[in-house]
C-alpha cells in the first residue's frame, strides 16, 4: 500500500447555468472573462484554506487539466505563475484527458510514500464549453466547466493509502474523440472557415460506448483479481462522469446503483475535473468518510481506462 491521504480540497463552478431539459450544466458565461487558470487559482485557494495551510507548504504543483491553457509553456507553470509565483515550487502537466486526476494521483503516489514530496498539490480546470461544436447535440449538451484542487501528503496511518491502481490504453479507439486542430499534426496558422470542425471538439458517442462496454468488464475483473478484493469490500465508486450511459456501464461492471456517484444531471461531463470534483462532493454530502474504501475509475480519450482503489 502507498501511504497517503487527503489534506484539503477545493472546488469551483461558474455561476453561469444552462439547461437542457432536466440536465443542468455550469458553463463559463461568454460576457464573463474568467479563463481555465482563474478557475484553476479559485479551487487551490480554496484548498489550502480547507487544508489551513499556505502554498509554501506544497512540494509539488501537478495540473492534471486534459486542454491546455496554452500549447508552451505547461498550464502548471502558468498557474505557478498565479500562485506560487517567487518559489521554486515544481509544476508538472500530467495528462490523459478525462482521467489525468488519476494518473497524476497513481503517479504521484509513489513519489509521496517514497519521500521524494510530503505534500502534493493536485489541480484540473476545464472550460470545456469553449470548444464544443453545435452541430453535435450529445456532446454540445454535455461538457460543464469548473476545477477542482485536492492536497495530498504521506499518511502515518498505514492503513490509509492507495491499495492498487491500473492503467490501461486500447487505441483502436485514439479517433473516436479528439480535437485535431492546434498541434504539429494540424496548426493553428492553418485554419480556416472550412476546417473549423477540425479545430472543435469532435466525440463518436457510439464508437467509445462500444468500447468500453466490451473493454472494461475485463479491466475491471484484472482489478479485482490482482488486488485480492471484490465489489462487496468497496464502499463506493467515484466514476468520471462520462456520458448518460454511466448507468448502463455501472450495472455492466456490476456496481450496485447504491456504490457510484452519478452527478451527471446537474454538472455533466467536467472532463479531467469530473472523478476530483465527484470525489470532492461525496466527501462533502458524508457520502464517503474516512475508513472507506473507494474506486476512482473513468474512461478517457485514447481510448484509455484508469482505476485507484484508495482506503481513506
Amino acid at each position: 500500500m502507498r501511504n497517503i491521504e487527503i489534506v484539503g480540497y477545493g472546488t469551483y463552478v461558474p455561476e453561469n447555468i444552462v439547461k437542457f431539459e432536466n440536465q443542468i450544466r455550469h458553463r463559463v458565461a461568454k460576457t464573463d472573462k474568467i479563463s481555465q487558470i482563474d478557475m484553476a487559482v479559485n479551487a487551490i485557494e480554496q484548498a489550502l484554506k480547507n487544508a489551513k495551510i499556505t502554498i509554501k507548504d506544497i512540494d509539488c504543483i501537478v495540473s492534471t487539466s486534459a486542454v491546455c491553457a496554452q500549447l508552451i509553456p505547461s498550464t502548471a507553470s502558468l498557474i505557478h505563475e498565479r500562485v506560487a509565483k517567487g518559489t521554486n515550487i515544481p509544476a508538472i502537466d500530467i495528462n490523459t484527458t478525462c482521467t489525468s486526476f488519476i494518473s497524476a494521483l497513481d503517479i504521484m503516489s509513489y513519489l509521496i510514500s517514497n519521500g521524494r514530496y510530503n505534500k502534493v498539490l493536485i489541480v484540473a480546470s476545464e472550460k470545456a464549453s469553449i470548444g464544443l461544436n453545435e452541430k453535435q447535440k450529445e456532446s454540445y449538451e454535455l461538457f460543464g466547466d469548473g476545477a477542482c484542487a485536492m492536497i495530498f501528503q504521506k499518511s502515518d496511518d498505514k492503513n490509509k493509502g492507495i491499495i492498487y491502481s491500473i492503467q490501461q490504453t486500447w487505441s483502436e479507439g485514439a479517433h473516436s474523440t479528439e480535437i485535431r486542430g492546434g498541434g504539429n499534426l494540424l496548426p493553428a496558422m492553418e485554419y480556416s472557415e472550412e476546417k473549423r470542425e477540425d479545430y472543435l471538439f469532435d466525440m463518436k458517442g457510439k464508437e467509445v460506448l462500444l468500447l468500453a462496454a466490451r473493454k472494461l468488464p475485463k479491466f475491471f475483473k484484472e482489478m479485482f483479481e490482482n488486488s485480492g478484493l471484490s465489489m462487496s469490500d468497496i464502499d463506493m465508486v467515484i466514476p468520471h462522469q462520462a456520458s448518460r450511459a454511466l448507468g448502463l456501464i455501472m450495472k455492466k461492471l456490476g456496481v450496485p446503483k447504491t456504490k457510484y456517484i452519478d452527478i451527471i444531471k446537474d454538472y455533466g461531463n467536467m472532463v479531467s475535473v469530473s472523478v476530483p470534483f465527484a470525489f470532492c462532493k461525496a466527501l462533502d454530502e458524508g457520502k464517503i468518510k474516512n475508513g472507506d474504501t473507494v474506486i476512482l475509475t473513468g474512461t478517457a480519450a485514447g481510448l484509455t481506462a484508469n482505476a485507484i482503489i484508495l482506503k481513506l
